[in-house]
This record gives structure tokens, sequence and C-alpha cells, in this order.
């Protein structure tokens, strides 16, 4: 259960900052940037793994970029169909 949790505050923490790197609003949800931010790790993860750079002596910045990288590129994917399916009232 706390590794859920962890996952998930994770995911929050990569679904925000994904955002503030991307230029102008995002109109998606708390709950879409965390899950966004959580798939971004996981597919972070997975790449690091299959290029060989997920477990180093130190900080793994690879990894860690990556996890950024991606939560970047699905909150940008997102946020515009999100914005098209969901309009504002």
């Amino acid at each position: 259960m706390f590794q859920l949790l962890w996952i998930l505050l994770i995911g929050f923490v990569l679904g925000v900052l994904a955002k503030l790197i991307l230029r102008g609003p995002q109109s998606i949800p708390w709950w879409l940037t965390m899950l966004l931010g959580a798939g971004g790790a996981l597919l972070g993860n997975a790449v690091s793994g299959w290029i060989g750079v997920r477990h180093t002596s130190g900080i793994d910045w690879i990894r860690h970029f990556l996890q950024i990288g991606f939560a970047v590129a699905l909150v940008a994917f997102v946020a515009p169909v999100w914005a098209k399916s969901h309009p504002r009232r």
C-alpha cells in the first residue's frame, strides 16, 4: 500500500514539473496530471533499464531525465486531446 502512495506522489511531482516545463496552460485535472506523471516514471524506468542505465553508482540522472521527458511528452500529447473532449463551460 505504501508503494502505491509513493508512486502516486512521485507521479504528481513529475506531472507538475512537466506542466511547468511546457508552455501555455494545460487544462487537465490534477488526477490526470498525477497519472501522466506516473506513466512518465514507468516509461522512463523501462527505457533506462533497456539501455542499461537504470542502476548506477550514485544518482541515476539519466533515468530521472528520461522520466521527466516522458512525463512532458505524455502531458503535451494528452492535454490538447483532453481540452477538445472536455470544453470549458
